[in-house]
C-alpha cells in the first residue's frame, strides 16, 4: 500500500491562467508537485487544433521541470457542437470521436488520464428521462473506446452535484454506467467538493467505491466551494486516510474554481494544506 506521504500531487493548469507553460512547470515542480494536469482550452480552442510539434514541446517542457503531464479534464468545456446525451445519434458519435482524440493526446502528452466533467453537455435533454440520457451517454461513449484501448489512457466518469447538472450525480450512477460498459479502461474519478453532496460522508463514498477509482480531485468545499485545499474550515484528513486505507496509489491532483488571492499562493497553500492533512 502507498503511503499518502509519497502519494503524488499534481495541479490543474488553468490554475495559472495566462501563465506560459514553461513558467508553470518551473513554478509548480519549485512548490513540490510532481503532476500537472492540463484543461484542453489552454493550449487550443479545440485539441485537434493541437499540432504533434505542439504536444512534443508542452511534454518536453515539463519533464524538463521534472513534472509528467498526467492527462486531461475539462474536456468539453469551452466547446460547441459535442453533447454525450444527445438524442442525435450523429452529435453522440462526433462526441465520442472527440474523446478519442483527447485520450491520443493526452497519451502523447504523457498521461494517461481523462476527467469527464463537462456538466453542460450532460445534462439529460428536455423530454427525455434518465434512462434514456444513460443509454445516449452509453453510446456516445462507445466510440471511444477502442482509443482508449489502444492508447491506455483511463476515461474517469466525474460525479457533479445538482447544481452543475441534473445527470451522473453521484458514485455509485456513475459506477453503473462503468460496470453497463464493461471495459477495463473506464474508470470513477472522485473530487472532494462533488462527494460532500452525497447522501454519506465523503470517506465512505471513497471507501464503497475503491475498486474503481483511479483519480482524486482535491479541493474545498466550504461555502462557497470554490477554493483550494488550506482555504477553507473542511477538514481533509478523513478523506485522506479513506484513501491510505482502501490502497489509493493514484494522483491527488489540486483543482479549484476560485484563483484569488494569485496562483502562486495557491498552489503553495494547497499543497501544504495536503502534506499537513496526509
Amino acid at each position: 500500500m502507498r503511503s499518502l506521504k509519497t502519494m503524488r500531487y499534481a495541479i490543474c493548469n488553468e490554475t495559472f491562467d495566462v501563465w506560459e507553460h514553461p513558467r508553470v512547470c518551473d513554478t509548480v515542480a519549485a512548490l513540490g508537485y510532481t503532476g500537472l494536469e492540463v484543461a484542453p482550452f489552454t493550449l487550443a480552442p479545440l485539441i485537434t487544433d493541437v499540432t504533434a510539434a505542439r504536444r512534443s514541446e508542452v511534454r518536453r517542457q515539463a519533464e524538463a521541470a521534472g513534472l509528467q503531464v498526467i492527462g486531461l479534464h475539462w474536456l468539453l468545456a469551452k466547446t460547441t457542437g459535442f453533447q454525450l446525451t444527445s438524442p442525435d445519434a450523429a452529435v453522440r458519435k462526433k462526441t465520442g470521436e472527440y474523446l478519442a482524440d483527447l485520450a491520443r493526446c493526452a497519451a502523447e502528452l504523457g498521461g494517461d488520464i481523462l476527467v469527464l466533467g463537462s456538466p453542460v453537455q450532460r445534462n439529460i435533454p428536455d423530454g427525455h428521462t434518465r434512462e434514456q440520457a444513460e443509454d445516449f451517454a452509453l453510446d456516445a461513449l462507445s466510440h471511444c473506446l477502442s482509443a482508449l484501448t489502444e492508447t491506455g489512457v483511463k476515461l474517469c466518469l466525474e460525479p457533479l452535484t445538482l447544481k452543475e447538472t441534473n445527470f451522473l450525480n453521484t458514485a455509485a450512477e456513475a459506477v453503473r454506467i462503468i460496470r453497463r460498459l464493461g471495459h477495463p479502461n473506464v474508470k470513477l474519478h472522485l473530487d472532494v467538493k462533488a462527494m460532500t453532496a452525497e447522501a454519506v460522508p465523503a470517506p465512505d463514498v471513497i471507501r464503497a467505491n475503491a475498486d474503481h477509482t483511479y483519480h482524486f480531485h482535491a479541493n474545498d468545499p466550504t461555502d462557497p466551494p470554490r477554493y483550494g485545499p488550506g482555504f477553507g474550515t473542511y477538514d481533509l484528513r478523513p478523506d485522506l486516510a479513506a484513501l491510505k486505507q482502501t490502497g489509493y496509489a493514484g494522483w491527488v491532483s489540486v483543482e479549484v474554481f476560485a484563483y484569488t488571492p494569485d496562483p502562486e499562493t495557491i498552489a503553495r497553500t494547497a499543497i501544504e494544506s495536503l502534506r499537513a492533512s496526509a
